[in-house]
């Protein structure tokens, strides 16, 4: 199925593995344009070449740290310089830290929400005058079931995705009437290296990188008068308890 992508202009934020990887794979099968932004230049420079040999028309590769204000700024003049203008900016950066409250270093939670947040507010905010000329654009922003699910240490990773639930959508009510649609995915648990875990067979029952990078695709092919503002996603048949 074409979804017009060719071409499109893309930014893909924590790109270099995971489920940014699998989100810029997806891209790059439509022949899109991509920015792939990332702590990790070296897997990032990795994943420029599985995406040039997945078909994408052209990958850039920007080493940055989303934790600062000055980092929207970079991440959309980038962007700008290289294609002119921005369709779709998916912000996918973040990490987590999973511990009780008491054992949080102050600095290490300043961190996490800097980046899971905070990172996103910046990028979203240097992208919309730019995603205004488009037409037709997206943002995307990878939230967690972790943002309507708390647990037992995870107040400092809830904090930052029940946060970004609400970011969201409060987003998509400032700019929906700008030509910008505006939606989250809430991933379950998915095959990845998050929180130091090796994907392996043990695995097979998760969702996969892919299958978000698929949910992307999907919702970029929606109708242009429809919006589905929030996807939950869950594996099918996770293991009994």
């Amino acid at each position: 199925m074409d979804l017009g992508l060719n071409d499109a202009r893309v930014i893909v934020t924590g790109g270099a593995a995971n489920i940014g990887r699998g989100i810029v794979h997806a891209f790059a099968r439509e022949g899109a344009r991509i920015l792939v932004c990332d702590l990790d230049e070296a897997q990032a420079d990795r994943v420029r070449i599985e995406a040039l040999k997945l078909g994408a028309a052209q990958v850039e590769v920007l080493a940055i740290d989303l934790t600062g204000e000055a980092a929207g700024a970079r991440v959309a003049e980038h962007a700008v310089g290289c294609w002119g203008g921005i369709d779709v900016l998916v912000n996918n950066a973040g990490f987590g830290i999973f511990a009780p409250i008491d054992q949080i270093a102050p600095e290490d939670w300043d961190r996490l929400i800097a980046t899971n947040l905070s990172g996103v507010f910046y990028c979203c905010r240097e992208a919309i005058p730019h995603l205004r000329n488009s037409g037709d654009a997206w943002i995307i922003n990878i939230a967690s079931l972790a943002g309507k699910n708390p647990f037992a240490g995870g107040a400092a990773y809830n904090a930052s995705k029940f946060g970004l639930v609400g970011f969201s959508e409060a987003l998509m009510l400032d700019v929906r009437q700008q030509g910008i649609r505006v939606n989250y995915i809430m991933p379950g648990s998915v095959a990845t290296y998050f929180n130091q875990n090796e994907p392996g067979e043990k695995d097979a029952w998760k969702i996969q990188p892919e299958d978000v990078g698929q949910v992307v695709m999907d919702l970029l092919a929606l109708p242009k008068n429809s919006l589905v503002s929030r996807v939950e996603m869950r594996p099918s048949r996770p293991p009994k308890r």
